[in-house]
């Protein structure tokens, strides 16, 4: 952990940043914060945490910011991406009074789709991983993917009403337009085994809103983008890279469902803390209800 002297630096290098416009804040009238959490709601969030740095600020310097967003947000369940063993690490003991996960590394030391979840209201009944790959048993990179990647899943049950919900969660590759467009189609399979209970899709997905394998999910029949199906909701990018105005059109992070569940609202939080972006991403979450 950084001593409170390099945060103190890192502090300061963020604000001379901001005046000079190397880093760009968020207007004003975009400035949207967690809602509270209805008594019983299901709130689930994607939330790409950045393995790296994100402007001045490393990863080390943004750990608080990341398990604090998480914790005031209060997630049943929180898909994430870029998770690096570090990142894990970190995570693991300052999420653990709430908290459990599953999750494996994509490759050894590498990234983790991994998913948290409120391990005093669920159980685990049963998870799992598979690789997006044509080997998606084993540890593998698919088609034309730049880098290995993986699909995390658990089906939660609540431990006093004994209601389940499946939660898959995953991020898509960069490059390959066949491993995007392969590994969609493994994870609708393997979401269909799952057809009689509620389904949330968590994922960066690297494609916009409308693009193809976006479209492979919403014209599945059976998922839905929460956006369009929360009666609450807003529409702002989910990717900013310090720079939202150069960014108007990254809608890349998404919460989809089965119609299993309804949506009461879409969010994305803009809200960083003490004026620094909490990652490269905004998380955002739907708040659901099982039908």
């Amino acid at each position: 952990m950084l001593t409170e002297k390099e945060l103190k630096k890192i502090d300061r290098l963020v604000e001379e940043n901001i005046k000079s416009g190397e880093i760009e804040l968020v207007p004003e009238d975009k400035i949207f914060d967690f809602l509270i959490k209805k008594t019983d709601a299901i709130r689930i969030m994607s939330f790409n945490i950045r393995c790296s740095g994100v402007g001045v600020q490393t990863a080390e310097s943004r750990y608080t910011l990341v398990s604090d967003t998480i914790l005031k947000g209060e997630p049943d369940s929180v898909g994430l991406q870029e998770a690096t063993p570090e990142w894990m690490d970190y995570l693991k003991t300052a999420l653990s009074s709430k908290y459990d996960y599953v999750g494996i590394p994509r490759e050894d030391d590498g990234e983790y789709s991994s998913i948290f979840y409120l391990k005093d209201k669920y159980t685990i009944t049963e998870s799992g991983n598979f690789w997006l790959s044509e080997t998606p048993e084993k540890e593998s990179k698919g088609w034309d993917a730049a880098c290995y990647r993986i699909c995390t899943w658990a089906v939660l049950e609540n431990k006093e009403t004994k209601e389940k919900y499946v939660h898959v969660n995953t991020h898509l590759d960069h490059v390959g337009v066949l491993a995007r467009r392969n590994g969609v189609e493994l994870m609708l399979e393997h979401l269909k085994n799952y057809n009689d209970i509620p389904a949330v899709f968590t994922a960066d997905m690297n494609i916009l809103e409308g693009e193809e394998n976006y479209l492979q999910f919403v014209n599945s029949g059976f998922m839905y983008d929460t956006k369009y199906k929360a009666e609450n909701t807003v529409n702002y990018l989910t990717y900013h890279d310090t720079h939202p105005s150069e960014q108007e059109k990254s809608i890349i992070d998404y919460v989809m469902i089965n119609d299993k569940f309804s949506a009461d609202t879409y969010r994305v939080v803009t809200k960083g803390i003490d004026g620094k972006y909490v990652s490269d991403h905004f998380p955002i979450y739907a708040d659901l209800y099982i039908k």
